[in-house]
């Protein structure tokens, strides 16, 4: 195994910022990860994980590691009564294998189509949209633990999966590399239809499924800029670059009478509320479209940060620090960024990333 030297991120990041690795390998298989910890281990380099490349921010300065992109595309199907297990390899794009759960009947990723990325990203982050998470339907993650080279199969429990987190973000973050995924999905079964605004969408395609509701999520999605588009104006960012923020249902209620508008609220477990964040930004003044140099707010969803072209990623985490610090100083809550940052100092992002 022989990494290639200075290879630009920036181009396969889909906020198009950042410079480049230092050393940089793809890893066709789990023996192939094996090997790229070993290189990284005599040669007393760091190693950092990448996949599809639309959940990072990538320093100006580049990454002063190893590289890793798992690139293992294997997908095995065994059925299980009205069930089937599906291992995943973490290099399988992540739409394609929605596309292909939604085109053979099985059920339980179709809230999820348009999301880009690959599947090894989908646990760390759990994924969700329109009233679906992919820990639904996670078996169990398998893991190489970069701390003593060896392969490790999480069930989901052990991944503690909550609100757009689990323990790859929390307590073991940085500890595990993703190489695959068991998926239990339902066979025949009805759509997951539990969003309203999915669910009036869907109601004007007919019959809600699997395939309708796919196809509507696209739509919705589309008109938001969430779905990697050549041809659109908001194409270069992250997706939604702030977690909707859970708070306590007093600072909700303290939210609500700051503003003479309804404000939406959604109730989780514990009693607490989790809040719109792109609600917040709005009534905090950052409206779509709102610019700062190259960078800005997308001009159809306000919680997507744009490179509208030539940004640095200097410019959007400056620009992010200071959406966030306009809802703060607002609302008097915290948004934190989904983004992962790599090869920056920690004081360069310690406004963002807290």
């Amino acid at each position: 195994m022989k990494p290639r030297e200075r290879v630009p991120l920036a181009e396969r990041t889909t906020l198009g910022v950042g410079g480049a690795a230092r050393y940089y390998v793809e890893a066709a298989d789990e023996a192939a990860v094996m090997k790229a910890l070993s290189w990284a281990g005599e040669n007393e380099v760091d190693i950092e994980v990448l996949g599809g490349g639309s959940n990072a921010l990538i320093a100006d300065a580049g990454v002063d590691a190893l590289v890793l992109r798992v690139r293992d595309d294997h997908r095995h199907v065994e059925p299980d009564g009205d069930h089937v297990i599906v291992d995943v390899g973490a290099g399988v794009c992540w739409d394609e294998l929605v596309a292909w759960s939604v085109a053979n009947d099985y059920a339980g990723l179709e809230c999820l189509s348009g999301i880009p990325g690959d599947v090894g990203a989908a646990p760390i982050q759990n994924i969700g949209a329109y009233g679906q998470e992919v820990s639904q339907t996670i078996e169990h993650v398998v893991v190489i633990d970069r701390d003593n080279a060896q392969r490790v199969v999480m069930d989901a429990a052990s991944c503690q999966f909550a609100y757009r987190d689990s323990i790859f973000k929390g307590d073991a973050n940085g500890r595990y590399i993703v190489v695959a995924v068991r998926f239990r999905l339902a066979v025949g079964a009805p759509p997951t239809i539990a969003y309203a605004e999915l669910e009036r969408a869907v109601r004007d395609h007919g019959a809600a499924t699997l395939a309708t509701t796919r196809d509507t999520v696209l739509v919705l999605r589309r008109r938001k800029s969430m779905v990697i588009d050549p041809e659109d104006e908001n194409r270069r960012s992250a997706g939604s670059f702030f977690v909707n923020p859970i708070v306590s249902v007093d600072v909700a209620d303290a939210v609500a009478a700051s503003i003479d508008e309804p404000m939406p609220r959604y109730p989780v477990a514990d009693d607490r509320v989790k809040l719109a964040a792109a609600w917040l930004i709005e009534r905090a003044g950052m409206k779509k479209g709102t610019r700062q140099g190259n960078v800005g707010i997308s001009t159809r969803h306000s919680l997507a940060i744009v490179n509208n072209g030539g940004a640095t990623a200097e410019e959007l985490v400056a620009f992010a620090t200071t959406v966030r610090q306009r809802v703060r100083d607002r609302f008097n809550v915290k948004l934190h960024p989904e983004p992962r940052p790599l090869g920056f100092d920690p004081a360069e992002i310690a406004a963002l990333y807290d």
